[in-house]
């Protein structure tokens, strides 16, 4: 029987009850967008103090080099650092309505929090997150939706330039669906919330060749959110 509850529901429940490791469980993350990639996913299990991002404070440069080239390397070793279960999910970019799994099994003690990060392909620095959720103790499916963050370390301009995606390149390294135009003016020069924030999605144009966007409105746009995660505990 799947369960279907909100953080909040779940964060009561859990302030009421005996923690018990959840050592055992799947995550299945399913994109919900009608035109965006989720680079490589990033899944793990970690100690509840560990935190890949925090909305309102600035990005770390491990998080930069995610959100604007799709890079995990760092952010594994921090999270190798502290001793968190790391779990493999899609090996490539993860269409629009496809599903990525990952496995947890004999999880250490400690690492009872999940934490799921990802680039938002086409964006500059777009990425689909979840932070610190406490893993569900008792057995069953648990259902949640994730939003898309800014990590407002570039700004916007939507344009796609070859060879950009690493930290202070500015542009998008590709559009894996190549729906992407050519020729844009650019649709930000600079953007004023420099901190981790909701992303306000893709501006486009629907000019293929010029106009202000290389990005689509009619194929790139979104809303919130952008992603379903459920996870089986045994």
């Amino acid at each position: 029987m799947k369960k279907y509850i909100t953080l909040a529901g779940l964060a009561l429940s859990l302030l009421f009850s005996t923690h018990v490791s959840a050592q055992n469980f799947t995550v299945a993350i399913t994109n919900l967008t009608h035109g965006i990639y989720f680079t490589p996913l990033l899944v793990t299990a970690a100690p509840s103090t560990t935190h890949l991002f925090t909305p309102g404070l600035a990005a770390s440069a491990n998080l930069q080099a995610m959100a604007e080239g799709g890079d995990t390397a760092g952010l594994q070793t921090d999270l190798m650092a502290v001793g968190a279960d790391v779990a493999a999910a899609n090996a490539t970019p993860l269409a629009p309505g496809a599903t990525a799994t990952s496995t947890f099994s004999n999880t250490a003690a400690a690492n009872t929090h999940l934490s799921v990060v990802g680039m938002l392909l086409p964006t500059n620095d777009g990425f689909v997150g979840l932070d610190s959720l406490m893993v569900p103790t008792t057995a069953g499916s648990y259902t949640f939706f994730l939003n898309a963050y800014d990590a407002g370390t570039e700004a916007n301009n939507e344009l796609i330039v070859a060879g950009s995606g690493a930290p202070n390149t500015l542009g998008i390294p590709a559009d894996p669906g190549a729906a992407n135009g050519t020729g844009g003016t650019g649709v930000a020069a600079v953007d004023a919330n420099t901190t981790v924030h909701i992303h306000r999605g893709i501006i486009g144009d629907t000019n293929a060749v010029g106009g202000v966007s290389d990005l689509d409105t009619t194929v790139h746009r979104w809303l919130n959110p952008v992603a379903q995660i459920v996870i089986t505990v045994q």
